[in-house]
């Protein structure tokens, strides 16, 4: 056997080991978040709880900020980073028990269901819509 090919083989096995690695380490992110906790419910189970019961608050408006909101996510997490932020809004909804969702708790909720990284979009995107930044600033710099 040619010496290059038995590089090739030993590179690909190393390649292979490390995306099963990878995939294996969101994997067991995913189960973490499906375990259930001392109240018997999941931090997903609890993230949908609060979608489904504040699902009749969001008009088609708000479901399109959000979705401007996460447009720099990979396509493929989109739906989770949407689920993601649509539950901790839905979180800060029902326990203001509010009648109407409006944009504060939409910003709100997206501060407190992101990284910090991940604020520097936020900005931009609400300066690309003369959106004030200065009632989130404190929840900005505290998260």
């Amino acid at each position: 056997m040619p010496t290059w090919f038995m590089w090739f083989i030993v590179l690909w096995t190393i390649f292979l080991i490390t995306i099963m690695f990878i995939g294996g380490y969101f994997m067991f992110r995913k189960f973490l978040k499906r375990f259930p906790k001392e109240d018997g419910k999941s931090i997903l189970d609890w993230q949908d709880y609060y979608i489904e019961k504040t699902l009749h608050l969001w008009k088609d408006e708000q479901r399109q900020l959000l979705n401007d909101l996460v447009e720099p996510v990979p396509e493929l997490f989109r739906d989770v980073a949407k689920g993601k932020i649509a539950g901790k809004i839905g979180e800060l909804a029902l326990e203001d028990q509010i009648n109407d969702l409006t944009l504060e708790y939409i910003i709100r909720g997206y501060i407190l269901a992101t990284p910090k990284r991940d604020h520097k979009f936020l900005k931009k995107k609400l300066r690309e819509k003369n959106i004030d930044m200065k009632p989130y600033q404190d929840l900005l710099e505290s998260s």
